[in-house]
């Protein structure tokens, strides 16, 4: 008995020195960083950027692999399934891993479960957006001419239960008024419809509206968050014009697969850090309306599940199903 018990004891020790030794020569080849999204968007550009940094920071290629579909689902349910070796990461907004979940009761992963928290790597500000020409100057002015049109005036999101549609709903609740939504698949198509004339608003992160912004093709009225972005530092929050408890967040952020060995996660969430403090890295983050904001795994962590508990009651709350 005891020659078997320190066998055991010899065959673990060894295991844990192959792993020590595994996670100190990380990485020995290509890293996989799976993006839900398609290219060309917000998250893909973000993600890119990122990829581009660490393979100088760890001497090997990131290959994107872009996994749209499902609100996210797809390129979770990849990413959960995959080995836990470092050697597949997912870049993902707040969406697929604390929104869809509530949304969802067949979903092949569980977010805490199937996922190691490596970083959140940026925020972005959801902003409230009409057309130049559009009466109004705030949210509150867009409120009160919905309050005497109640739902008449078109808002548009990127989608049933995307966190613009969240942002609407909140914005809804918190002065107790009524728009009509309309759900657009994606970014792209509800920007085409406000520019055209289509929809008179518009919730979206501030990554897909600057350049318009800039342009003076759409005028930001409201920002759905606890505090302005540095990006738009003059357009108010929603709670500053009267609308508390509207604060509608989108962060990135990179996982794992469940069992990644922790050395490998410090590692990488060192490297992701020392990407964001790249000044070069940082201004075209800044640039694009994304702000860096990197934490640690733990961090991370509490950050997620405390997401998908407060988006799953509100989701509750207000019944939104998925589509």
């Amino acid at each position: 008995m005891f020659r078997r018990f320190a066998g055991l004891l010899a065959v673990g020790f060894l295991l844990g020195l192959t792993t020590a030794a595994s996670a100190q020569d990380y990485p020995t080849r290509p890293i996989r960083m799976v993006i839900a999204f398609p290219a060309g968007g917000p998250t893909d550009f973000v993600g890119r950027l990122l990829g581009e940094k660490l393979k100088t920071l760890l001497g090997q290629s990131i290959i994107i692999d872009n996994k749209p579909g499902a609100n996210g689902a797809i390129g979770a349910d990849y990413v959960a399934k995959a080995e836990p070796d470092g050697y597949t990461l997912f870049f993902t907004t707040v969406g697929a891993v604390a929104i869809t979940p509530s949304m969802r009761s067949n979903l092949p992963y569980d977010s805490l479960r199937d996922f190691a928290p490596i970083m959140r790597v940026v925020q972005n500000t959801t902003i409230l957006v009409v057309k130049p020409d559009m009466p109004v100057n705030s949210a509150k002015e867009l409120a009160e001419m919905a309050k005497a049109k109640p739902e008449t005036i078109a808002i548009a999101s990127t989608g049933i239960g995307s966190m613009p549609h969240l942002a609407l709903e909140l914005y809804q609740a918190s002065g107790k008024v009524k728009f009509l939504h309309v759900p657009y698949r994606g970014a792209a198509p509800a920007l085409t419809d406000l520019l055209g004339g289509q929809v008179q608003g518009f919730f979206a992160d501030a990554p897909v509206l600057m350049s318009q912004i800039q342009a003076g093709a759409i005028k930001p009225i409201g920002a759905a968050s606890a505090k302005r972005t540095p990006v738009l530092p003059n357009v108010p929050t929603l709670a500053e014009q009267g609308f508390p408890d509207t604060d509608a967040g989108n962060w990135y952020g990179l996982l794992a697969p469940a069992k990644t060995p922790p050395a490998i996660i410090a590692k990488l969430n060192s490297a992701v850090t020392a990407a964001l403090n790249d000044p070069d890295v940082k201004q075209k983050l800044v640039q694009s309306g994304a702000e860096p904001a990197p934490s640690t795994p733990e961090e991370f962590g509490q950050l997620l599940k405390s997401e998908i508990e407060r988006w799953g009651r509100i989701i509750r709350e207000k019944g939104i199903k998925d589509s």
